[in-house]
């Protein structure tokens, strides 16, 4: 069962989403939760169904004490590289929050502080705490939910079904048709035996 405190009561869990992909942005959550929220299904995003995610997001942002999401978009993201707008996306959520926490914990082993706030980073924090878990099902969430609404203006890249990461689709749609505003130029978009004008 996952936790739901690390440290302290006024706590928040943050996470990203997409930071592997080809096109779109990297989005982040955070989230605080109250100390009596229990959830036998909650867990990384990763492990869970799109269905499973989708009966989530509606609880966590019911239940929770406070919770925010930001994205980072791909021009940022060439400009700044792919870590640093993971903790930017990670930085706004938290500064939206209606509740300052007095501790933040992290999924994975890096992050930049914020303000002068303590963090503690945990590898594989999604799925040990309940707040970084709902993080991680917000971040997927939402920009699933970007990715489902671009792929209307860019059918041919097929968004709905593979959210920007590289698939053999993907790339195939890229070599075919170039690439949009909404791709990160700084990545490798085709596979390295190919080659794009940009």
């Amino acid at each position: 069962m996952l936790l739901n405190y690390f440290k302290m009561q006024n706590e928040a869990g943050t996470d990203e989403a997409g930071r592997g992909c080809l096109a779109g942005p990297v989005t982040a959550a955070a989230v605080i939760l109250p100390k009596d929220f229990r959830n036998e299904v909650l867990n990384d995003s990763k492990q869970l169904s799109e269905h499973k995610r989708n009966e989530l997001k509606p609880i966590i942002e019911a239940d929770s004490t406070s919770f925010a999401v930001a994205h980072v978009y791909p021009s940022e993201i060439d400009k700044i590289n792919i870590l640093n707008a993971s903790f930017l996306a990670m930085h706004r959520s938290l500064e939206q929050l209606g509740t300052m926490p007095e501790h933040i914990i992290v999924d994975g082993n890096r992050f930049n502080r914020y303000k002068e706030i303590p963090h503690t980073c945990i590898i594989k924090g999604d799925s040990k705490y309940l707040s970084i878990a709902a993080a991680s099902v917000l971040a997927k969430t939402f920009r699933d939910a970007y990715m489902e609404k671009i792929h209307e203006e860019y059918p041919m890249y097929n968004w709905k079904k593979n959210k920007g990461y590289p698939t053999k689709e993907h790339r195939a749609a890229i070599q075919k048709y170039g690439v949009t505003p909404y791709h990160r130029k700084s990545f490798q978009l085709l596979a390295p035996t190919l080659t794009l004008e940009l």
